[in-house]
């Protein structure tokens, strides 16, 4: 559904000073629906089993008082008026955010569903909805929020860690990862093997790990081997 220029609007009037601060690490259930009697139920659904829960009536008026820093899912109608679930999750996705998604609707079509899976959503569910199948969903929603926020923490930690190595650390770093020994970086980079071990240790000192092997796998898990790789080549 087309998102209409008032809404277009009210996201691009945004300010910072109009999105609430997160009081708490609590994972959140933000339930957005047209109909106020489906968030009513969807929301005792969710305080009854424990969660916490916000909720909106409309698209743009949760776009205005969301921040990224509010872990937890969403749950909205993909064919909702207005500003869409659909419209939310390509907004959210422009913001570089990626808030897991339940859809719940009473047009469950093909197109809508192909689209809102392919762009990331936990999964489809048809309204009325059933206490234990959304239960499920928001549970599994929940869960890769957190999976999602710890690899984004793991991330940066391990990316301000990069930055602190030289130009000449980031090369044989380079060389680290793809498995040579020191007397075949040294021959590489044109060095003494001692100058080469004096590399290793600071970078991982750096690095804050004790292994070469150690370092690789933290590179992996944070996906940041083609930053280091750019950086190589930049230098």
């Amino acid at each position: 559904m087309a998102v209409n220029a008032s809404d277009v609007t009210a996201w691009s009037t945004r300010g910072t000073n109009v999105v609430p601060k997160p009081t708490t690490t609590t994972p959140t259930v933000f339930i957005v629906d047209n109909d106020w009697a489906v968030v009513t139920d969807i929301g005792r659904t969710m305080r009854a089993n424990g969660l916490q829960v916000r909720t909106w009536k409309s698209g743009a008026e949760f776009l205005r008082a969301y921040s990224a820093q509010m872990p937890g899912c969403l749950v909205t109608d993909p064919c909702a008026e207005g500003v869409s679930g659909l419209d939310l999750q390509r907004e959210l996705f422009a913001r570089g955010i990626d808030t897991p998604i339940v859809f719940v609707t009473h047009q469950v079509d093909m197109r809508t569903t192909v689209l809102g899976m392919r762009a990331g959503a936990v999964t489809f569910l048809p309204k009325p909805v059933q206490a234990a199948e959304l239960l499920s969903a928001v549970s599994e929603a929940i869960a890769r929020d957190a999976a999602n926020r710890a690899q984004h923490r793991e991330h940066n930690i391990v990316r301000a860690r990069l930055a602190q190595l030289t130009p000449r650390e980031h090369e044989v770093l380079q060389l680290l990862m793809v498995g040579m020994m020191n007397k075949q970086i040294a021959a590489q980079l044109g060095m003494g093997e001692k100058t080469v071990k004096v590399h290793r240790g600071r970078i991982l000192e750096k690095m804050e790990v004790r292994t070469a092997l150690a370092l690789v796998s933290v590179l992996h898990r944070a996906n940041l081997q083609r930053s280091v790789s750019a950086n190589c080549a930049d230098a």
